[in-house]
């Protein structure tokens, strides 16, 4: 890798998100429960996301003190160093509070406000997703491909649901009417991996409303290293409104259907 930042940011998050994935695969207490809810009852916050949160940011604080954050867990400072790391601790809460093992560690790296790390660690899959800017997507050794992009009625699209109940609502309204259009329709309950997921293969689209930056940074980066196209609505790119990745033949007809249901509305 030519630019030894980047090489270091890697390296970093790497063994960040390997020691916090370690930490919450075997640490995870047998009568684990909820700690505290977010933005709804079932929007939950276990002791282990919290403790995640804690060792990643401060393993990263020791080796690069002037760095910023943001974290789900309510780790944020701006930093000094143009750097700033943006961490889900453990993506897929509920799969994780119910011994289900679709969950994941998920760490980007942003210089001046572009995502140029990322970093997300499944450890009940035994993989490890990385990318660099500019320097591909990987799942250890193998180098990631988005799949060829199939006709809209041939495509297995994964998504996710909110967790306030009207937008829950309207979401479920809305994959009602795209199941017809497509193959068929995947709900694994981690965005990060649904974005890898893309990245890898396994899936030829994911789309979802109310995504955080934490939810999306590192998995939006690793899918378009590997050759997906990601954004929101037209013209846009992926946020909480809404937030595409496929396959590039199958992108802008997914994202025209989407338009067409609206589904960025509440």
């Amino acid at each position: 890798m030519s630019d030894p930042l980047l090489a270091e940011l890697l390296d970093l998050g790497l063994e960040a998100a390997r020691r916090a994935g370690a930490l919450l695969r075997d640490g995870r207490p047998d009568d684990l429960a909820v700690a505290k809810t977010k933005s709804s009852p079932i929007d939950v916050v276990t002791e282990m996301d919290i403790a995640a949160e804690k060792l990643i940011t401060g393993f990263l604080s020791e080796h690069r003190p002037q760095d910023g954050f943001l974290g789900e867990e309510g780790a944020s400072s701006p930093g000094s160093s143009g750097i700033r790391w943006v961490i889900d601790p453990l993506d897929g809460t509920v799969n994780y509070l119910y011994g289900l093992p679709t969950w994941a560690v998920s760490i980007a790296a942003e210089r001046d406000g572009e995502t140029v790390v990322g970093v997300v660690a499944a450890p009940m899959r035994g993989e490890t997703y990385r990318a660099v800017l500019g320097g591909g997507a990987y799942a250890g050794e193998r180098r990631l491909a988005a799949r060829p992009s199939p006709e809209l009625d041939q495509a297995l699209v994964g998504t996710g649901f909110g967790y306030i109940q009207p937008r829950r609502a309207r979401q479920a309204d809305v994959a009602q009417r795209v199941i017809p259009r497509v193959r068929d329709i995947r709900r694994g309950g981690s965005a990060a991996i649904d974005l890898c997921d893309v990245a890898a293969g396994r899936l030829d689209a994911y789309y979802e409303r109310g995504l955080n930056p934490w939810d999306l940074a590192a998995g939006a980066l690793i899918a378009r290293e590997a050759g997906a196209l990601t954004g929101g609505r037209p013209g846009e790119p992926e946020s909480g409104e809404l937030t595409l990745a496929a396959s590039p033949g199958l992108f802008a007809p997914l994202q025209e259907l989407l338009e067409e249901l609206g589904a960025w509305h509440d």
